[in-house]
């Protein structure tokens, strides 16, 4: 047989559509020719592979090779193909058999010897390929990122060898063993913080409702160290969950461990990250860091210090929890659905209280306007984080409440909104709010005479309302009382600060 078909997968965004590797030998002066749109890295495919069908004892057909990667019009890169073609070529110069190419995919980068190397996206290859009903043969390096989908249809292979003996019947391939799905232990608890009540309670509310939120204060109050304890308070990832956010940690060639692939990621990018590597780029779109802290947390320490404009490129996938990045021939879109926390201080010097401050009020207003209105209008919670109080730290004290122990009150707080509206309260819509949300006439009134006394945008109104109603959830109350909409009204700390410096 001259022709041969062979399945496989590329790899765009947190897709792996089917591409058809086509190997056609004809008469004529040797030549191995790639075509349908490959890019550099997969024309040198041709010497991988020829190279690897030498050294695995098979013949190089000479004659004139023609390989086409279909669709066309579909990028493919990266060393992903180098399996395929080398079955398609096998396949169609008669050394293999084909009637089992019909039901199985290959993926895998080629060794000079023919060993099969890991490739990059792995994790939606195989789901894509237990869609669509067909086995996917994958190197043993990829066994665990394949493990994490039960049941897999994938089929781990060492070496091309061992594939074309299995195709022969005369070997077996081995699936992927399943990845354990234990939570990792952690140092970190929300116990160890001494003292900050207001900001380990506003911590609470945004774990229970799935809120952003900005802490404030001068440096060494411990903002860091309360942002990094809010991946303790949250709900264990769900099965779907996990395994969209495994599929971006694949295909952002970072690698996945499988015994704590199940845990919310935190993200901490350094200010001096570009809008690139926050929202992803590239020639091959890659994710960038809100798309890794996909159903996790990315923190933003030291907020000042990020360039403005790459602020406010988070601003439209903190509304839609998803980042599309335009090329010429393609389009890739990928989800980053994270809860934002940020960090700052108030002022250049750190201080803004009289005695400590040495900055005038227009220093302070022009260093917070680093940070656009519209980014921080995206925060459902501001709190200051104050220096601890004299004597705090040299007396006494009793271990707080731990994470263990808040964490039940925001499952349950969680399972409340779930159970009402299908989703946290941060995600609630107008519309969702009129309907869910009620507000007491006199209540009402209160809540828009505070709006208008502290100037804030109808976005707040909805933000406010938000957040009384994860304080009602976590009251386990179901109606939003004055109390709650008074508590609500002071997380907004950046907008006392803004109004005290104007005056």
């Amino acid at each position: 047989m001259s022709l041969a078909v062979v399945f496989a997968r590329a790899s765009l965004g947190v897709t792996a559509p089917l591409v058809t590797v086509e190997a056609h030998l004809a008469n004529g002066l040797p030549a191995f020719n790639i075509v349908g749109l490959p890019e550099t890295t997969v024309k040198e495919a041709r010497d991988r592979v020829r190279s690897a069908l030498l050294n695995s004892g098979f013949e190089f057909p000479a004659k004139r090779i023609t390989v086409n990667l279909a669709p066309a019009d579909l990028p493919k890169e990266g060393g992903r193909f180098d399996l395929p073609i080398a079955i398609a070529i096998l396949a169609a110069s008669g050394q293999i058999p084909d009637p089992a190419l019909e039901h199985t995919e290959f993926l895998g980068e080629l060794a000079l010897t023919g060993e099969l190397r890991a490739i990059r996206g792995a994790l939606p290859a195989v789901l894509s390929a237990r869609d669509n009903r067909r086995r996917l043969i994958v190197p043993a390096a990829n066994g665990p990122e394949a493990g994490l989908i039960t049941p897999s249809s994938a089929l781990l292979a060492p070496h091309l060898l061992a594939i074309t003996a299995w195709l022969h019947g005369q070997g077996d391939l081995t699936g992927p063993p399943a990845a354990t799905q234990r939570e990792q232990a952690t140092e970190l608890d929300i116990g160890d913080v001494i003292g900050q009540e207001s900001g380990k309670r506003a911590l609470e509310i945004a774990a229970a409702g799935g809120h952003n939120l900005l802490l404030l204060g001068p440096p060494g109050t411990g903002k860091s160290m309360l942002a990094s304890r809010l991946p303790t308070l949250l709900p264990p990832m769900t099965e779907e969950e996990a395994l969209e956010a495994a599929a971006i940690r694949s295909i952002s060639g970072q690698g996945l461990e499988p015994d704590n692939w199940r845990q919310r990621a935190f993200r901490q990018p350094h200010h001096s990250a570009s809008a690139v590597a926050l929202v992803g780029g590239g020639s091959h779109p890659k994710p960038g860091e809100i798309s890794l802290a996909h159903h996790g947390v990315l923190f933003l320490d030291e907020m000042t210090e990020f360039e403005r404009r790459v602020l406010d490129a988070l601003r439209e996938p903190l509304e839609t929890g998803s980042v599309s990045i335009s090329r010429a021939a393609h389009r890739v879109t990928f989800p980053a659905r994270f809860q934002l926390i940020g960090a700052m201080n108030p002022s250049p010097c750190g201080h803004y209280q009289e005695g400590l401050s040495r900055s005038s009020s227009e220093q302070i207003l022009r260093y917070l306007g680093r940070i656009s209105g519209p980014f921080l209008d995206r925060f459902d919670l501001s709190v200051e984080i104050p220096l601890l109080q004299p004597g705090e730290l040299s007396r006494p004290r009793t271990r707080g409440e731990t994470s263990a122990q808040v964490r039940q009150r925001v499952l349950a707080a969680r399972e409340r909104q779930l159970a009402r509206a299908g989703k946290v309260n941060a995600r609630l819509s107008g519309s969702d709010l009129d309907r869910l949300c009620p507000l007491q006439a006199e209540d009402a009134a209160f809540l828009e005479q505070a709006l208008h006394r502290m100037k804030l945008s109808i976005r707040a109104w909805h933000k406010l309302i938000r957040v009384a109603r994860t304080l009602a959830d976590l009251a386990d109350e179901p109606q939003i009382q004055r109390r709650h909409l008074i508590e609500a009204l002071g997380y907004r700390a950046m907008d006392r600060l803004l109004s005290q410096l104007r005056e």
